[in-house]
């Protein structure tokens, strides 16, 4: 790239630092689950999360479509956006990811009001009912463990532009 040339195809450049990323991960509570159904078709919807131990962890009754479906193939994927958080702006992150299927008290136990607080930090009467509803006897929780990431942080992407511009105006 010259001096005069802007790249707006490569936005590799722009990736998300880890601490960023970590911080985002832990200030949004939404994400989008995707998988792919019997036929091979994708699909995605949007779930709260918690990001812990370095996976994801969502929860869902077994009458869901993606129930089988990750009992068929366990491949997914999660893209979460910083849109509606604390985190900042424009930033972005995806991952490939492998999805297990849990089930067992234990970590119902953490993950219920774990999922509680991310959701509503200040009504603790609110997450105890929250934990409540979720204790059901068809509830699943999936354990989506990252296997590839693809990061991007526009704050850096808008400051290069910003940047260009500055130094070589409205050429």
């Amino acid at each position: 790239m010259t001096d005069n040339e802007f790249d707006y195809e490569d936005v590799t450049v722009y990736t998300l630092d880890n601490a960023d990323e970590e911080m985002m991960l832990k200030l949004q509570t939404e994400c989008t689950f995707i998988w792919a159904n019997k036929e091979g078709w994708p699909l995605g919807v949007i779930m709260s999360y918690v990001w812990a131990k370095g996976c994801f962890w969502v929860t869902l009754t077994s009458q869901r479509a993606r129930v089988p479906a990750m009992r068929r193939d366990d491949r997914c994927a999660v893209c979460v956006t910083s849109k509606g958080s604390k985190a900042g702006k424009n930033q972005t992150v995806t991952y490939k990811g492998r999805c297990e299927i849990l089930e067992d008290d234990e970590t119902k136990a953490w993950f219920y009001p774990a999922l509680a607080a991310a959701l509503n930090p200040k009504d603790e009467q609110w997450q105890r009912n929250f934990v409540g509803f979720l204790d059901s006897p068809r509830r699943v929780i999936f354990k989506i463990t990252p296997t590839q990431r693809i990061g991007y942080d526009g704050r850096k992407m808008g400051e290069a532009t910003a940047q260009w511009v500055a130094d070589h105006g409205d050429q």
